[in-house]
């Protein structure tokens, strides 16, 4: 079982991640990549020498084709399932896009703009919560 938790804020040093739960004209923003058949919030790993923020910004970007968008902070989570010895850290994000790239370049297929929430998430663990976090934090139901 995965294990899902949240905090205001953590050690820099360990935030691995970054997750956006992005919206655009009141739809939600999924992305689907090459390799999956299953849809996922834009996100992925830090690089060296970025901040958190950086890596939210450039993944929104790379996920999304995103070149127009306001993005805040929502909360730092952390990830444990049974096979990992200790927790992975992230930050979450919500994001509003206002305009895209007319096409993608990175591993991503497609985006797919969804009224409700897609029933084959890649992460089913851990995608709901987070999602459910940022809209709590946003003050938005579940259908924008």
């Amino acid at each position: 079982m995965t294990q899902v938790q949240f905090y205001q804020t953590v050690e820099d040093s360990r935030l691995s991640f970054a997750v956006i739960i992005a919206h655009h004209r009141r739809k939600w923003v999924f992305c689907k990549h090459f390799k999956r058949d299953t849809y996922e919030a834009p996100g992925g790993h830090r690089e060296p020498g970025e901040t958190i923020f950086q890596a939210a910004e450039r993944e929104l970007y790379e996920e999304t084709g995103a070149i127009a968008y306001a993005i805040k902070r929502v909360c730092v989570y952390s990830v444990k399932n049974e096979a990992a010895e200790k927790e992975s850290f992230g930050m979450l994000y919500s994001a509003e896009i206002f305009a895209f790239e007319p096409e993608l370049r990175f591993e991503i297929e497609n985006i797919e703009l969804m009224e409700s929430l897609p029933e084959n998430w890649t992460y089913p663990d851990i995608q709901p919560k987070l999602l459910a976090k940022a809209m709590e934090a946003d003050g938005m139901e579940r259908s924008i």
